[in-house]
């Protein structure tokens, strides 16, 4: 993904949970996905998907047990 991709998706995330803490990071040697993050903290990872023409976007969010024990 490149840099223009990648703020548009970051200003979807952003708009969509209204939260200005969102970004969109490029992965290393990684030109199909990127990472999600609220803060610094690791959200999951975004992956492109151009299929016969057709591009959509998987976001990818592991959820912990210990993580549910905060709410």
């Amino acid at each position: 993904m490149d840099r223009k991709e990648i703020q548009k998706l970051e200003g979807f995330f952003r708009r969509r949970f209204n939260m200005k803490d969102i970004t969109v990071r490029q992965r290393p040697r990684k030109d199909d996905s990127a990472e999600v993050y609220f803060g610094e903290e690791f959200m999951g990872v975004l992956f492109r998907d151009d299929e016969e023409g057709e591009l959509s976007y998987n976001f990818t969010m592991a959820i912990l047990d210990i993580d549910l024990e905060e709410v």
